[in-house]
């Protein structure tokens, strides 16, 4: 069984910093993506950045020079920098992952029970 634990959450300082981490444990032969999901009170939830195997990295546009992400294959673990933080990045923070368990059975869809995190103004 596949889990996805993730840490770093807190309370911080607009302005302030934070590193998210998600490890992935469990029966894995191999992962395509990790990433960061976030869900704000009364919000959708919305994708904050991802990385896919090979490299490719995407974000959300309202990150993008602030949060750095990043990829510890021998790990299987995420990390999320974030940088310069605003009120309005308050949210929970999901990582979210592409698994495949066994050589042989297909890829799946995980999610970590989330990480909260409150930047004050």
């Amino acid at each position: 069984q596949v889990q996805l634990v993730e840490s770093g959450g807190g309370l911080v300082q607009a302005g302030g910093s934070l590193r998210l981490s998600c490890a992935a444990s469990g029966s894995i032969f191999s992962i395509n993506s990790m990433g960061w999901y976030r869900q704000a009170p009364e919000k959708q939830r919305e994708l904050v950045a991802v990385v896919i195997s090979g490299g490719n990295i995407n974000y959300v546009d309202s990150v993008k020079g602030r949060f750095t992400i990043s990829r510890d294959n021998a790990k299987n673990t995420v990390y999320l920098q974030m940088n310069d933080l605003k009120p309005e990045d308050t949210a929970v923070y999901y990582c979210n992952a592409d698994i495949t368990a066994f050589r042989t059975s297909p890829r799946m869809n995980y999610w970590g029970k989330g990480t909260l995190v409150t930047v004050s103004s």
